[in-house]
């Protein structure tokens, strides 16, 4: 696959995407997305990929937010259907049954900051700085910020930081719960390759269980706690669940195949 704006590398099954527009700090416009869709549909359609890290270019940001030029002539209607397409895609992220990492190095703000949450963790370099800077545009977040930011550091936290376009350093997003780790800047995708060679042993539909699971907290049209005894249940008919027993009755590596 060819993309405008980002690289791609797949390496002992983990799918490293890097945005790649350095010189505008790897802003969103339609030309990422556009990437970014096409990306999330080869994700899914190529088995040799289990899990999936997204990181910015450079040393300055992840992404520094939306590409503002694309902003300026917007209709009503033009800025609704906008947030839709990133809501969309950014759903789908959030919602993938592979995990997918963000390594947020440098600036996450405003559309960063909300790719960043779409993913199902983040790790961050040290000089990260994370924020939802819209209302000094005379904007709000578009693309589930409001949503998944409360979700992930609680309502009060999130009202400030969204109404006074504050930006926290690496530390304080790991205070809030916003990152699960914070390593040097040069370690960061290290890191994020060591979790992920990990979480590849597992049974991966197993992993994709437990992602839909835990999302289904939020999804006010299930129940939790019955989705879970689906999902759970399901697991049964597994190949995956069957070596899984075998090998922890008989002392060794399960050998996972995702059947």
């Amino acid at each position: 696959m060819s993309y405008q704006t980002l690289l791609t590398q797949l390496e002992n099954g983990i799918f490293t995407v890097t945005i790649n527009r350095p010189d505008k700090l790897n802003a969103l416009n339609k030309d990422v997305f556009n990437d970014l869709d096409e990306m999330l549909h080869h994700v899914q359609s190529n088995h040799q990929i289990k899990s999936v890290i997204i990181t910015g270019a450079g040393n300055k940001a992840f992404v520094a937010g939306a590409d503002i030029t694309e902003f300026g002539n917007l209709s009503i209607e033009e800025g609704k259907k906008l947030a839709k397409r990133g809501q969309d895609i950014f759903n789908r992220i959030e919602n993938n049954n592979k995990p997918i990492i963000a390594a947020v190095n440098g600036f996450a703000l405003g559309g960063g900051c909300e790719l960043a949450m779409a993913c199902h963790f983040r790790i961050a370099s040290e000089n990260a700085k994370f924020g939802q800077p819209e209302v000094n545009l005379g904007l709000i977040p578009g693309y589930g910020g409001t949503q998944r930011l409360t979700q992930l550091i609680g309502k009060g936290r999130s009202i400030e930081l969204l109404i006074s376009a504050n930006i926290i350093d690496a530390a304080t997003a790991l205070q809030y719960g916003l990152v699960n780790y914070v390593v040097p800047q040069d370690e960061l995708l290290n890191k994020a390759k060591t979790l992920l060679e990990n979480i590849n042993t597992k049974a991966p539909l197993a992993v994709a269980a437990c992602i839909k699971a835990a999302n289904t907290v939020w999804n006010e049209n299930k129940n939790g706690f019955d989705e879970e005894i689906e999902l759970f249940g399901n697991c049964f008919g597994t190949e995956d669940m069957k070596e899984g027993s075998s090998a922890f009755l008989e002392k060794r590596k399960a050998i996972f195949t995702g059947k």
